[in-house]
């Protein structure tokens, strides 16, 4: 995630919570959202699409508790460590720069500093006097599961476009044969410094536009900004209980860094595929069961599928009415701490279309032992009470 990110975007006010909101009202509020604009739902709609990326992030963030933290303590730093310096620049928060353009440099003391450094990595100078490592980009990615690959996860082959260092000059921006120079301005530091106080911070030098070097010949292939476009396939594995519209974090399989960067992270949104057979109901699956008469009346035992192909048996108690459901231990979904959810099975009983006379015959005799009661009578009694 970028400083911009951190600084800009209020993913509470996505959500629609407050930040004192817990784990539980922010994923009821994400799952709310999510169907409200999730693409299936709305093809073709590149409106709702953009609102249900921003919704995925926002819970990507607050669902995950360190990254939670970080980002509170962020905005919490910048908006009242920070607000009241109003010099030139940009008019957002009163800072004189870009926050997305903020690289490391110079050191910087202090406890406050420390700890927006911390959170930023890198966003505060700690030493000059070379070009310094940069972070790859992050890369986005979709894939789409069927229901029983989601439910067990699946390793599947991502095809990603990124940048990358230019193979014609190998990352340095400058025609074969040539070599770039270090830049005098920010002697080689990519960074200018500014002092704000008792904290240091620096933006991307102007005249080597935070690279640290200078190219007098460039590149012709990359016009001299070293880098370019690859191509890979990679195998990625998407865990066990993954549900539709999940955005899943890979780290380190995103974009190369450079100058001996770490990579950026990858991050996967899943479409998961309908299942003929099988619901899904947070950790749990569901499946509606066919019954005859006689079986909930009687009561019976009956062959009940499970997502493996392997059926369980559900005994069915006498008397048991249309729509009832039962539980079957164990067999739902994959939670993250490997223990699985549970099948519901819910009964749904069945009328004969077509009786024979003798069935006809039995079935009116069943009808006239039975005629006493009036099934309706206590539903008539509550309607004209009111």
């Amino acid at each position: 995630m970028s400083t911009k990110d951190y600084l800009e975007k209020d993913y509470y006010a996505v959500l629609g919570v407050p930040k004192t909101a817990t784990a539980e009202e922010i994923k009821r509020a994400y799952r709310k959202l999510a169907r409200r604009y999730h693409p299936d739902a709305n093809q073709g709609n590149k409106e709702t699409e953009a609102k249900f990326k921003e919704v995925s992030e926002a819970y990507d963030v607050l669902s995950d508790a360190k990254r939670r933290k970080e980002y509170d303590e962020a905005r919490s730093l910048f908006g009242s460590g920070l607000g009241g310096y109003t010099g030139g620049g940009s008019s957002r928060g009163g800072f004189p720069f870009d926050f997305g353009d903020l690289f490391g440099g110079t050191g910087t003391q202090g406890g406050a500093g420390e700890r927006i450094g911390d959170l930023f990595g890198g966003l505060f100078n700690r030493g000059g006097g070379r070009t310094r490592p940069r972070r790859g980009q992050d890369i986005e990615s979709e894939v789409t599961l069927s229901f029983t690959e989601a439910a067990r996860g699946a390793t599947v082959s991502l095809r990603l476009t990124s940048s990358s260092a230019c193979a014609a000059c190998s990352g340095t921006g400058a025609r074969t044969g040539t070599t770039p120079r270090v830049c005098p301005t920010c002697e080689g530091t990519g960074a200018a410094s500014r002092n704000l106080g008792s904290f240091a911070f620096s933006e991307p030098c102007r005249d080597c536009k935070g690279r640290g070097l200078i190219v007098d010949d460039p590149c012709p292939v990359c016009d001299g900004s070293g880098r370019g476009k690859s191509t890979r396939t990679i195998q990625a594995r998407i865990p066990a209980g993954v549900g539709d519209g999940q955005r899943i974090r890979l780290k380190g399989k995103g974009a190369p860094g450079e100058n001996g960067g770490p990579a950026g992270d990858l991050y996967v949104q899943v479409h998961v595929k309908p299942h003929p057979v099988f619901g899904r109901s947070g950790e749990n699956l569901t499946i509606t069961v066919p019954v005859t008469f006689a079986e909930a009346a009687l009561g019976a035992q009956i062959k009940v599928p499970t997502l493996n192909g392997m059926p369980v048996t559900v005994r069915i108690p006498e008397g048991t009415p249309n729509g009832r459901t039962f539980r079957v231990r164990g067999r739902g979904i994959t939670r993250k701490d490997g223990t699985k959810g549970d099948l519901l099975v819910t009964v749904e009983v069945i009328v004969p279309q077509r009786l024979d006379e003798k069935a006809r015959g039995l079935l009116t005799e069943f009808r006239d032992l039975t005629a006493g009661e009036d099934p309706r009578a206590e539903l008539i009694q509550r309607a004209r009470s009111e």
